[in-house]
């Protein structure tokens, strides 16, 4: 092929890597095993960029630490059920999951699942990723479905769930409960409304702000500061709400703020989480819970019953307005809690949840956190901010449909909870029942209907993972696993709560190592979103340009990093990946009658193939040392300065008289050409093969298929590997460090560059002929390139002049 077409060759070596099981995981083979969480992608849709983005710094690693010798140990999973994968399955069938029957939508689940994950994984294979695609697993695979219940019955032995009646966060529109983790805080415009009510037995009034008013029918409380001398006199009186009549005592309270609206706080059930502190503080005082399951308001918020919050909120205001109650309005901007799912603003209900018990343990989970090594470093921090501000024990239960059943079931008679036996498990409690009776003596159970939230069986993946290999003494080697790659948006999700279930089932960290990637931001720096109609399709990227230079352009950006799109940067990289393919059709040329079995004496080099080679070792060892610490983008810097300014804008040219003096001989061209010999060639070829060789390996890691096929075209018939992925980076060669050459053959540069810029400046084509030429120098070593300068540059006579 002799212009470079990614499409062609990109699928050619997908089949090729599967096929041959380049990338398999040999439990049997010796030497260090690297390990790798990877991240499961949700069944939400296509690959987005920030996917491609954050994978390939994953497989950028990934492919490194294999070309270092290691064993990697690089599953493939998707995380299919859940939320993500209901909103998805009924936008694709364009059905509601409330409308249909349960068994009925888990159904249609299954088949949408079934039909759309072989292309999600093919996304993931266009853009290279070198996954063991052998070792896959489903999070809602009958397999993870037993590995989920089971660590939730241990857990349960441990004393560390339980199940109570309490408010939670509610998601109204996906009704269900949420986590505190699945909160994102977004600004939203509102009014800070001031409402009067009137003192019982006094022609006295008070004032108290909210931005809640449409939650007066469950008005529970007023509070002031017991210090506040403004209201002191009133502690202990009633007033009398407006619309509902219902008389609340105003009471102390010490986490009242004074400067915040009147300094009166009104408390109800419950506007948000100081409401529900508030009745912690009060245990005397009762709920009225006015909100149903789906938002709209109940019986409880009388004439208002059945309107949702927005709709309420304008009625109640409306109605303060007529009977003169809302003294005033100002306008604000404020953050609320959303769900992160769906956008909506999150409410608190009371209902029954099962729980995780886990506050106790924050120093624990902190612990934990330093014990592992972070790239960077300042992303612990995120992590820690995270863990401190914890207030809430994890709420594990979701009331929706498509998820792994809690396998329990609760006694008819007694209440007694009834868990399903280890050997039972997989059990969906709905269709299946106990065969041993309650301790009571009853036999028939009331199955639990709720789910797992998705994150509880996210949370341990490296268990999934390793449970995909048989060997047992292989397992142990996995956990605790080497590396866990994610974005930084998911700390508080993914990350923090797989650490805490490693403490609590394990109490061992689940990996040695974090790396955590940034976003992908729009050409203005904002982040990407449907809803802004500035999202970029990996796939139409990949379709124009080649998942390679994808791939070249994502490693701009370290890890933490976020990364504007642009397209002049793509096509940047798009030169660099071209560059690559013409520089070695050029050189392959050359090197088709040369042999590595030919042995050649190092010393006999020329001073320019020895400088290269010095140059290459430098490369190597800085190249190496960006890796170590997880410097891809320093790594990439490296191999690009190496490859287009040393290797082809100096070295290639410099050395093509030598490559064609067979030709110039034959054609009795130029006689400063033609005055090289067969054994001037040799060394050049030594070192083409040798740097050539060396280049695509240290490229490999960022652009795995221009490389195979450079590799497969020319090398693989001298080489043992299968595959350029299946080779180790090059190793620093000491024999080749030659620091005196380099800083020879660098003036020899310079000069080179000065003799260009003249007759450029002059109008002058390169090629064209110069009598003579003089150059003052302080550098002796000068003289003996005088053939080179006069070949490279075409000059007839050169006169060296030493500078005092």
């Amino acid at each position: 092929m002799k212009k470079y077409y990614p499409k062609n060759l990109e699928r050619k070596w997908q089949k090729f890597w599967e096929k041959e099981k380049i990338y398999k995981f040999n439990s049997k083979k010796k030497g260090e095993i690297f390990s790798i969480d990877t991240p499961p992608p949700t069944m939400s849709g296509k690959m987005h960029i920030g996917h491609a983005f954050s994978y390939t710094h994953l497989d950028i690693i990934t492919r490194y630490q294999r070309m270092k010798g290691k064993n990697l140990f690089y599953p493939f999973g998707t995380d299919d059920n859940g939320l993500p994968t209901e909103r998805l399955v009924e936008k694709e069938n364009k059905v509601k999951i409330f409308d249909m029957e349960r068994q009925d939508f888990i159904k249609l689940c299954r088949k949408t699942i079934k039909k759309l994950r072989p292309g999600l994984v093919q996304e993931w294979k266009d853009i290279g990723i070198s996954s063991d695609f052998d070792l896959n697993y489903s999070t809602i695979s009958k397999e993870v479905q037993k590995l989920s219940q089971k660590f939730f019955i241990e857990l349960y032995k441990k004393k560390r769930v339980y199940r109570k009646e309490a408010p939670c966060l509610w998601c109204p529109q996906c009704q269900t409960a949420i986590a505190q983790a699945d909160l994102e805080d977004k600004e939203r415009k509102s009014f800070l409304n001031y409402i009067k009510v009137n003192i019982i037995g006094t022609d006295k009034y008070i004032i108290f702000a909210t931005t809640r008013p449409e939650l007066l029918p469950a008005c529970v409380g007023i509070s002031v500061h017991p210090n506040d001398k403004r209201y002191k006199k009133y502690i202990g009186m009633k007033v009398k709400m407006p619309l509902t009549k219902a008389e609340i005592q105003i009471i102390p309270d010490k986490k009242t703020d004074m400067n915040y609206g009147t300094g009166v706080v009104y408390y109800c059930t419950y506007g948000g989480i100081e409401c529900v502190e508030w009745m912690k503080r009060h245990p005397n005082i009762k709920p009225i819970n006015i909100m149903n399951s789906d938002g709209k308001y109940n019986k409880k918020a009388g004439k208002y019953a059945g309107l949702k919050t927005s709709e309420a909120r304008k009625k109640i205001i409306e109605d303060l307005e007529i009977i003169g109650a809302l003294e005033k309005q100002e306008s604000i901007t404020h953050i609320v809690n959303t769900h992160e799912r769906c956008g909506t603003d999150i409410e608190f209900i009371s209902t029954k949840q099962w729980f995780i018990k886990y506050l106790d343990l924050k120093k624990d989970f902190l612990k934990f956190g330093r014990q592992i090594k972070w790239f960077p470093e300042y992303m612990r921090k995120r992590y820690e901010n995270w863990v401190k501000g914890l207030g809430w024990d994890w709420c594990i239960s979701r009331q929706r449909y498509f998820g792994i059943p809690f396998p329990i079931w609760y006694c008819q008679k007694c209440n007694k909870i009834k868990f399903a036996k280890v050997s039972e498990l997989p059990v969906d409690p709905l269709h299946y029942q106990p065969k041993t009776k309650c301790s009571c003596g009853n036999s028939k159970f009331i199955p639990e209907k709720d789910v797992f939230d998705t994150w509880t069986t996210s949370s341990l993946t490296p268990q999934i993972a390793i449970n995909l290999v048989k060997d047992k003494k292989t397992r142990k080697k996995l956990f605790p696993m080497s590396l866990r790659p994610q974005a930084h948006d998911i700390i508080n999700f993914w990350l923090f709560y797989t650490i805490a279930r490693s403490k609590l089932h394990f109490n061992k960290i689940p990996f040695k190592t974090i790396m955590v990637s940034g976003f992908v931001l729009d050409p203005k720096g904002e982040k990407m979103s449907k809803n802004k109609g500035n999202v970029i399709s990996p796939q139409e990227t990949i379709e124009k340009y080649g998942a390679d230079v994808l791939r070249h352009w994502a490693a701009k950006a370290g890890l933490g990093e976020d990364l504007r799109w642009s397209e002049e940067e793509i096509k940047g990289s798009k030169r660099i990946i071209t560059k690559l393919w013409n520089a070695f059709r050029f050189c392959s040329i050359h090197l088709k009658d040369f042999s590595k079995k030919e042995k050649l004496n190092l010393k006999e080099l020329e001073g320019e193939d020895k400088w290269l080679l010095h140059l290459l070792q430098i490369t190597i060892k800085n190249y190496d040392n960006y890796f170590k610490n997880y410097e891809f983008k320093k790594a990439r810097q490296v191999i690009d300065d190496f490859f287009w300014k040393k290797f082809c804008d100096n070295y290639l040219e410099i050395v093509k008289p030598r490559l064609y003096f067979e030709q110039s001989e034959k054609k009795g061209s130029c006689q400063r050409q033609g005055s090289y010999n067969e054994n001037s060639s040799k060394k050049v070829k030594f070192c083409l093969y040798t740097v050539l060789l060396s280049i695509l390996k240290l490229y490999a890691p960022f652009a795995p298929f221009i490389t195979e096929e450079l590799f497969q075209d020319y090398f693989k018939n001298q080489e043992k590997e299968k595959s350029i992925h299946q080779s180790l980076i090059p190793k620093i060669n000491s024999r080749l460090l030659n620091p005196k050459i380099k800083k020879e053959i660098d003036d020899v540069m310079d000069i080179i560059s000065l003799i260009r810029k003249y007759k450029s400046e002059k109008g002058w084509s390169l090629k064209k002929e110069i009598s003579e030429f003089s150059i003052r120098t302080k550098n002796k070593k000068i003289k003996k390139y005088s053939k080179l300068l006069k070949t490279v540059m075409n000059i007839k006579s050169i006169k060296i002049y030493p500078v005092k």
